[in-house]
């Protein structure tokens, strides 16, 4: 028998012990095995290159509970449960060792053990490694074993040591995939009740913002309230402001709503496009205005057009003095995914605002801009996000914005 010191080990009380298997999705109620979206075969096969690299049989990955034992991966036998007074591996793992029996029956731990005396099994050669997190907590083990005695090498006990890391770094995998799931659950939650939010506050406040518009515009229609009437001027204000109001009101209801049900297909962009600028009455083709590129994106349509239009809005509220508005959509395919260029020749942003001008309600208030909320480019960003990709800002040759937007493929 030989033991391989791999250093201390947490020993939590049970229910510790049970909160700690919950948080990796390794108690029963967790489905014992891998989260949705991730694969158990890379466990699988380190757990038979195990038993390979030692010449037996039979290999596993038990993990240890409370109250049982209970197998995740295994070689040469089916994955099974057994109480944790049953277990072989339970009397050692949280030893702070590797352990190495070469023959069960005669080692005073386990000559008595179900597993060895021929009632489960009838197991001799036996070797175990603790499975230890970087935080000294103790899953369980990677066991090999066979029903003949067998006397491994140092060098092999040390390979096994080593997958016995691999099968720990797989698992700690699979703990950060269930909190990114529970973490994007909560954002998802958190994104609906922002938009149940939003659209009640914009439904409450649209109702007297439209009563004001209406009562204004009555106002002015009053033959006794003329154009050189004083309060002429002040009604005038106040249709503004209400109309101001009330887009900004739409615009901060389709933040709070980007990203919720997409449906992602396969999408036109000049389809896309030519709707947009038929909606904003844009000319649009090769020499005019707007001008895009055919190509095939993964996208939801719906939202993909909320882009492109707040784009084009951006461009025409932010065009140079200096020349004619011209609008470039192109972009690229590949196996990851596609990118879109919008190019813009107006304005520009300059390099230290790029980043800036993405977030929520940010204007950089200079001369001659068009009006505007200040969520049209976060609005997009947002959008790009909820499809797993970015948007960034650069600038066009010869003068202007070019929106980069990235969108992974299927």
């Amino acid at each position: 028998m030989a033991r391989i010191s791999t250093g201390m080990t947490v020993r939590p009380e049970a229910g510790r012990r049970d909160g700690f298997l919950r948080e990796y999705g390794l108690l029963p109620e967790d489905r014992l095995a891998y989260p949705v979206g991730t694969s158990q075969e890379p466990l699988q096969c380190l757990v038979e290159l195990a038993a390979k690299l030692c010449s037996v049989p039979y290999g596993v990955v038990n993990v240890v509970t409370s109250d049982q034992q209970r197998q995740i991966a295994a070689a040469g036998l089916d994955p099974g449960i057994c109480a944790r007074e049953d277990s072989m591996c339970a009397k050692v793992f949280l030893s702070g060792s590797s352990t190495v029996v070469e023959d069960a029956s005669k080692d005073p731990r386990f000559a008595s053990n179900p597993f060895v005396t021929g009632d489960l099994a009838s197991v001799r050669f036996y070797a175990s490694v603790p499975l230890e997190t970087s935080s000294g907590f103790v899953l369980g083990s990677l066991c090999v074993f066979s029903d003949a005695p067998a006397s491994p090498s140092a060098e092999q006990i040390g390979m096994l040591e080593i997958l016995a890391r691999q099968v720990v770094e797989l698992l700690e995998l699979q703990r950060r995939t269930l909190q990114l799931n529970k973490a994007l659950d909560e954002v998802r939650g958190s994104n609906a009740k922002l938009a149940d939010f939003a659209g009640r506050v914009s439904h409450d406040l649209r109702s007297p913002l439209t009563a004001i518009l209406g009562y204004a515009e009555m106002s002015e229609d009053d033959p006794e309230v003329g154009p050189d009437h004083p309060a002429t001027r002040y009604l005038q204000l106040v249709d503004s402001v209400a109309r101001r109001m009330l887009a900004m009101l739409e615009d901060v209801l389709s933040y709070s709503r980007v990203g919720g049900g997409l449906r992602p297909q396969q999408t036109s962009l000049r389809e896309t496009a030519a709707e947009v600028a038929a909606d904003l009455r844009i000319n649009f083709g090769p020499g005019a205005v707007l001008d895009c590129e055919h190509l095939q994106l993964y996208a939801d349509p719906g939202q993909l057009r909320t882009l492109l239009q707040n784009l084009l809005v951006n461009a025409l509220n932010y065009r140079s003095p200096e020349r004619e508005p011209a609008i470039r959509i192109s972009g690229i395919c590949t196996d990851q995914g596609a990118t879109v260029f919008v190019a813009d020749n107006g304005k520009g942003i300059a390099p230290e605002d790029r980043l800036r001008a993405l977030d929520p309600l940010v204007r950089l208030h200079r001369e001659g801009d068009g009006k505007g909320s200040g969520l049209g480019l976060a609005i997009c960003r947002r959008i790009a996000q909820a499809h797993g990709g970015e948007l960034k800002l650069t600038e066009t040759p010869g003068g202007g914005t070019t929106a980069v937007i990235t969108f992974p493929g299927v």
